[in-house]
């Protein structure tokens, strides 16, 4: 996977532009990821995403892979004041899980999500070559 990253743009934090994927392989597309295995929701939203995250990675465990194969993550937040409060957590979170992996992604604030307890959904597209 190469990063496409024009020379004379500024360089995005926490995220890519975009990516080039060539080769044979194997594409994981990931549902939405919410709450915990059992159906529960952390209280606060740095908690939810780091959830979430972790979710992510067992998942694609699964399919023998890790955070090095995601391509592409679309994030679905509720509240842009209390995604901008747990920032620090976020990236805490973004840290243990995805480490120095910063594929494409993309933030959208939606009014809500199926779980009226959920305040952070993340999809995830993933290649294996």
């Amino acid at each position: 996977m190469n990063v496409i990253q024009p020379q004379e743009w500024a360089k995005p934090k926490g995220f890519s532009h975009g990516v080039v994927v060539e080769g044979p392989g194997r594409w994981i597309v990931l549902a939405g990821q919410t709450g915990d295995e059992d159906g529960t929701f952390p209280a606060d939203l740095a908690r939810q995403a780091d959830v979430a995250l972790q979710k992510i990675i067992r998942l694609l465990k699964e399919a023998g892979g890790g955070a090095e194969h995601i391509v592409r993550l679309t994030w679905y937040l509720t509240d842009r004041e209390e995604y901008a409060e747990a920032g620090a957590g976020i990236g805490a979170a973004w840290k243990a899980t995805l480490g120095r992996n910063f594929p494409p992604s993309t933030l959208l604030y939606v009014s809500g999500l199926v779980d009226r307890a959920a305040k952070v959904e993340i999809e995830v597209t993933a290649f294996i070559s």
